[in-house]
């Protein structure tokens, strides 16, 4: 899953950038409002998180900009203004949650997650399909009760598909959002990525869909003859 982080403070932007990739996500990071809003606007992410004392462009701005333009990922607003109206300005422009500064990495994190969650419809932060379970707040996976050792990019491919159970990924919404923008990207790398998923998973839950792409989800029974 790939995040935004427009921070202007680089100590908090350091940190909370290896507090999420130490979390499995990919990181992206502004240091003002413009760089914030261009990066939003081009690049697809599964969520945001927006500093509104910003540089440049305010944070207000950006996330009505945002949402003008039709950016419908889920964000995270950080204040340090201790003002109800400042809050609600920023629910009232788009945002889908609010965090106070200072405040605790792990809240951040579980509120990350809810976002996602809503976002893709979920209740829980356990997803199951069949015999596999992601346990998506301790990035745990088992298939059957059994666990089952990932790689970081494993997880995160596995994690991707999990979210949008049953829809067809195409291999270049992978790449766009297992890689950061830095990154020398390359669709062909998705195809082994899912080859060792599925000799790990031992189920055959994701199938490729010829000429499309990749769905995650309990194969319908075989019917017979």
């Amino acid at each position: 899953m790939r995040i935004l982080l427009v921070e202007d403070d680089k100590d908090l932007s350091r940190l909370l950038k290896k507090a999420l990739s130490e979390a499995g996500y990919v990181v992206d990071c502004a240091l003002d409002g413009e760089e914030g809003h261009f990066l939003g606007d081009t690049e697809p992410y599964d969520a945001a998180i927006l500093d509104l004392g910003l540089p440049k462009l305010d944070g207000i701005s950006v996330l009505e900009k945002w949402r003008k333009a039709g950016r419908a990922m889920p964000v995270l607003i950080l204040t340090a203004r201790d003002r109800w109206s400042d809050k609600v300005a920023g629910i009232d422009a788009g945002a889908d949650d609010y965090l106070a500064k200072p405040f605790h990495t792990e809240e951040l994190l579980a509120r990350l997650r809810a976002l996602m969650r809503r976002a893709a419809g979920l209740a829980s932060s356990a997803i199951e399909i069949g015999p596999l379970q992601i346990d998506t707040r301790t990035s745990r996976v088992t298939v059957a009760g059994h666990p089952v050792k990932l790689t970081s990019l494993e997880y995160r491919l596995l994690a991707y598909l999990a979210h949008h159970k049953g829809r067809v990924v195409s291999r270049t919404e992978l790449v766009e959002h297992l890689y950061d923008q830095d990154f020398d990207r390359d669709s062909n790398t998705i195809e082994v990525f899912v080859g060792r998923l599925r000799k790990k998973l031992e189920a055959n839950l994701i199938q490729t869909v010829r000429g499309l792409g990749y769905t995650l989800d309990v194969p319908p029974p075989e019917s017979e003859a």
